[in-house]
């Protein structure tokens, strides 16, 4: 419950706020916030699971943004940014729906 009480609040917060966002960060925005839903929902079903741990949680979360921001960067660089974010976006997608299932068979039974 945690990190879904933690996402919440990070809602909550930035909608308040209304934060403007450097237009040099606003390529990598959307694939952190893609990284980070994956780490939650990752985070959820260990709880489910009951293997949930703050710390491996922590480092998959700053790792999965990390590592996004890092592939958008260098697609980026290399001309090909546009197809290396909807990579990125289509596999944390994937790990994203895949822990909604997990998340829905815990509590639904189905």
């Amino acid at each position: 419950m945690i990190p879904a009480l933690g996402l919440l609040l990070g809602v909550i917060i930035g909608l308040a706020l209304q934060p403007t966002v450097p237009l040099w960060l606003q390529p990598y925005l959307p694939i952190a916030v893609i990284a980070a839903l994956d780490a939650v929902f990752g985070g959820v079903r260990a709880v489910l699971d009951g293997i949930f741990n703050d710390k491996v949680f922590v480092v998959s979360f700053l790792s999965n943004v990390l590592v996004a921001a890092l592939i958008v960067f260098l697609g980026d660089k290399l001309g090909v940014g546009s197809q290396l974010s909807t990579g990125v976006v289509v596999v944390l997608g994937v790990r994203i729906f895949s822990n909604v299932a997990s998340i829905r068979r815990h509590l639904f039974n189905a």
